[in-house]
């Protein structure tokens, strides 16, 4: 029993962390996938550091 507990508690941490560091880089992942509205300025990682 404390050994399912175990593995339970280890894939709620990893899932957690993948999460944690995953999230932002999907966010932007998908952003420049769809690209940008019309009447504003293009994507690009420069424009993103710029600001």
């Amino acid at each position: 029993m404390s050994s399912t507990k175990e593995r339970v508690a280890t894939v709620m941490t990893g899932t957690r962390i993948a999460f944690y560091y995953g999230f932002i880089p999907t966010v932007l992942i998908l952003g420049f996938m769809k690209g940008a509205d019309e009447g504003t300025p293009s994507l690009s990682l420069l424009s993103l550091l710029w600001h």
